[in-house]
C-alpha cells in the first residue's frame, strides 16, 4: 500500500489540546459539548478549529500551522477565550487532565452521530468505554519523508520525559492509583494505541498498514493510535505521548520541547547523522516507568542501558537544546520546563491539594479549573 507524504516547510507547528466541561457546582463531568460546538460553529471557517471527541464532554481545540511556539498558543488562548463564555453560561468550566478525578466512566455519553467513534465502541467493547481520558498532540513538520521513520524513533528515547513532564492523572474513579499516568496504562489498552513499531525504511511502514488494512483491524493509517505517529496528510511527525496538560505555560514548554527536538535531529540527519535510538524493550520499560514514578522515575537514556534520574536527564537536554530553542523563538519556553521540574507535575499537584483537603477531591477539580484560567500560580 502506497502512502504519500506530503512534506511540510521544516519545524513549523501545531497543537492539539483536549479540553473537558465540568459542572461548576459538583465538578462532575458536563455533557455539554455538542451544545457549545453547535453555537460556535462558526470558528471551524474553513479549518477545524474547535471538534468533537469520542465523549459528550470534551472539546478538542486546534490550531493553524504556525512558526513558533508563541504563535500557536496564543492561537489556542484565542480559540479557549471564545469557547469559555459559551461553558460558563451553562454552568460549567474548563479544565484538563489525563483523567477526571472523581467521575466515572459508566456516567459518560459517547458523541453521537459520528461513525468512527460507533465502530471504535463496537469493536473495544469495555476498554473503549473506558476512555474517558484526555490528551495533548504536537505536530511538527517534516521536510522529506524520508526523514520521518529516523526522527520518530530517535524520539522515542524521550517518551519517558514526556510522560514524567505531563504526568496528570493519579486518580480514577475516586480512588488514588499509585501511577503518576494513569492514562497512559488504559489508553495503551486499546488494539491500535500505545508505542509504535520502529521501521528502517518507510516501505516497511507501508507494508505494515496493508497488513492492518488487509485484515480488518484497521481502515486507514489515521486510525493507528500510536504515542508517536506520521502524519501524511499533513507532512509532520504527531507526537501524542502526553497526558492532558493543565495550563498554558505546561502546553507551551512542552511544544517547545518537541520542536526543539525533531528540529535538532532533521538537522543532524541533513549532516548525515542518524539520531541515536534504543531497544523497542527498553522503550516499553521508560514508558512504564514515567508512568508509575512520574519525576522520580530513573529511566533508560541509550541502547547501552545507562540510567539516570529523568528531572536531572531533563535540564541537561534543556541545555542542550538552548541554541536550537533561540534560533525557533521559544527560548523562554523551553526554559518553562525547568519550572516544571522545581515546582511539580501535574499529578504531584493534584495528589497535594487532595492531601491538604484530607483526600477530598473536588478541591482537585476546582484546583484544575483555577490553572486552566490564571496558570501555574494559582497554585497559590
Amino acid at each position: 500500500m502506497k502512502i504519500d507524504f506530503a512534506p511540510s516547510r521544516r519545524s513549523t507547528l501545531g497543537v492539539e489540546w483536549e479540553l473537558a466541561v465540568v459542572d461548576r457546582a459538583t465538578g462532575e463531568l458536563a455533557p455539554h459539548a455538542p451544545a457549545v460546538l453547535a453555537e460556535l460553529a462558526s470558528l471551524n471557517d474553513g479549518q477545524d478549529r474547535l471538534t468533537a471527541e469520542l465523549l459528550t464532554n470534551t472539546v478538542e481545540v486546534v490550531t493553524g500551522v504556525h512558526r513558533t511556539v508563541p504563535g500557536a498558543v496564543d492561537d489556542l488562548r484565542r480559540t479557549i477565550d471564545a469557547v469559555r463564555p459559551r461553558v460558563e453560561a451553562l454552568g460549567a468550566d474548563l479544565v484538563c487532565a489525563g483523567t477526571h478525578p472523581f467521575s466515572t466512566w459508566q456516567d459518560q455519553e459517547v458523541t453521537p452521530d459520528k461513525e468512527r467513534y460507533a465502530t471504535l465502541i463496537d469493536r473495544t467493547r469495555w476498554w473503549g468505554r473506558q476512555m474517558m481520558i484526555w490528551g495533548v498532540h504536537v505536530h511538527v513538520g517534516i521536510d522529506s519523508r524520508d526523514k520521518v521513520l529516523p526522527i520518530l524513533n530517535g524520539m522515542l528515547r524521550y517518551v519517558p520525559h514526556f510522560q514524567a513532564l505531563t504526568a496528570s492523572s493519579p486518580f480514577w474513579g475516586g480512588e488514588e492509583t499509585g501511577y503518576a499516568s494513569n492514562r497512559a496504562l488504559l489508553f495503551q489498552q486499546l488494539p491500535t494505541a500505545g508505542l509504535p513499531p520502529q521501521f528502517d525504511a518507510w516501505g516497511g511502514y507501508e507494508s505494515m498498514v496493508d497488513d492492518m488494512v488487509r485484515t480488518g483491524v484497521v481502515d486507514d493509517h489515521t486510525e493507528l493510535r500510536w504515542d508517536v505517529r506520521p502524519s501524511p496528510r499533513w507532512g509532520t511527525l504527531e507526537t501524542r505521548v502526553f497526558d492532558g496538560i493543565s495550563t498554558f505555560e505546561e502546553v507551551a514548554a512542552v511544544t517547545a520541547l518537541v520542536q526543539c527536538l525533531v528540529d535538532e535531529m532533521s538537522a543532524a540527519l541533513d549532516a548525515g547523522e542518524v539520531p541515536p535510538s534504543m531497544q523497542p524493550w527498553f522503550v516499553r520499560e521508560n514508558k512504564w516507568r514515567a508512568a508509575r514514578y512520574g519525576m522520580d522515575a530513573i529511566v533508560i537514556l541509550d541502547a547501552a542501558g545507562e540510567e539516570r534520574l529523568v528531572t536531572e536527564d531533563l535540564r541537561d537536554v534543556v541545555r542542550r537544546l538552548e541554541p536550537t530553542a533561540e534560533r525557533l523563538g521559544c527560548l523562554d519556553e523551553l526554559h518553562g520546563l525547568t519550572r516544571i521540574v522545581d515546582h511539580g507535575a501535574s499529578y504531584q499537584r493534584q495528589l497535594s491539594v487532595a492531601a491538604q483537603h484530607g483526600g477530598d477531591l473536588r478541591p482537585v477539580v476546582a484546583s484544575l479549573v483555577r490553572e486552566l484560567r490564571e496558570g501555574l500560580d494559582a497554585r497559590q
